[in-house]
């Protein structure tokens, strides 16, 4: 009878093999000899192996800050500002996909990470980095003196390429193996003005010189001409300071201020003719004071003016058609 059973436990075990050979799980499938990504070997481990190996080798390189070291100084563009995110089973998929039909023998070959990243972010981060270390460009100026012209030269200006850093910062996050390290070129920016312009900019100046009644006509730069002139009497000095020339008329009509000095005339507008103080030409300055000719030829070389400064009328005539509106006047 035992024997019987153990005969028939022999048969039905003999049954069920065949069907728990058959419910068995496959293999998982793997990656190809000779397949990789960012360096990594990924060869003949299944996607899931191939995410972890993945992860563990790339993550830590990948959440390093892209650092940026310019005119000496450092900035750092972190990863989660950076918005970087790196999909390793992704990555482990494409390598499996390009492994399939591979011929045995071919040569290694390396897929693509699956990396992502905010361009928008970079390219702030790039421009707040050229901003910082960007400095600019000096224009040449001159500096007016009574009897001449002092030259600035012009010095270069600083500045980043901010495509080009913005280009290398992308790249320095897309790859984990390389240096998170950028070292931009600082480049120089160019004036606008230099010396060799400031003639033609500075075409005209005028200087007033009250101490030595003297009035002085510079044209590219140099001394052409040097007027005698009157200026303002004492308690109605002429003005200090650098003014331009905002006004010009031949023969002018004389707008008397209302001031006390004025008298019964205050307020009043005499036309050109025997009784208008102002002869012949108006270069107009500022606040009612101008250059202008004057009757009085024995006031020249004196302070005897209201604030306006007087000359010849022979020589305010000469002087006219060379001073253009907008001319720089020095009074000192």
């Amino acid at each position: 009878m035992r024997r019987l059973h153990i005969a028939l436990l022999s048969v039905v075990v003999l049954a069920l093999a065949p069907a728990a050979i058959a419910a068995a799980p496959a293999p998982a499938p793997t990656i190809a000899p000779g397949i990789g990504a960012g360096g990594v070997d990924l060869s003949n481990l299944t996607i899931a192996d191939a995410t972890a190996k993945l992860q563990a080798a790339l993550g830590p390189a990948l959440a390093r800050p892209v650092a940026v070291h310019v005119a000496g100084r450092r900035f750092a563009l972190a990863a989660k500002d950076a918005k970087l995110a790196f999909n390793a089973d992704l990555t482990a998929r494409r390598a499996f996909h390009a492994g399939i039909g591979r011929p045995a023998g071919s040569p290694p070959l390396q897929v693509p990470l699956a990396i992502r990243h905010s361009h928008i972010a970079v390219t702030a981060f790039a421009a707040s980095v050229a901003r910082a270390v960007a400095r600019p460009a000096t224009d040449a100026t001159i500096t007016i003196t009574l009897q001449r012209m002092v030259p600035n030269h012009s010095k270069p200006g600083l500045a980043v390429d901010q495509k080009t850093l913005a280009a290398a910062v992308d790249a320095a996050l897309d790859a984990p193996a390389a240096p998170h390290l950028v070292r931009p070129a600082l480049g120089k920016t160019k004036p606008k003005v230099t010396v060799a312009d400031l003639p033609r900019r500075y075409g005209t100046v005028l200087t007033v010189d009250r101490n030595h009644f003297k009035l002085r006509l510079f044209k590219r730069l140099r001394l052409v001409k040097t007027y005698g002139i009157a200026v303002g009497m004492a308690g109605l000095e002429t003005p200090a300071g650098v003014y331009h020339i905002t006004d010009k008329q031949v023969n002018p009509s004389w707008h008397v201020p209302n001031s006390p000095w004025a008298g019964s005339l205050a307020g009043q507008t005499i036309p050109p003719g025997p009784n208008d103080p102002l002869k012949a030409r108006w270069l107009g300055i500022a606040n009612g004071v101008g250059i202008h000719g004057t009757a009085e030829d024995w006031s020249i070389g004196s302070r005897a003016s209201h604030g306006c400064i007087r000359m010849h009328v022979s020589d305010v005539i000469a002087l006219y058609p060379r001073v253009p509106m907008g001319t720089p006047v020095l009074i000192k």
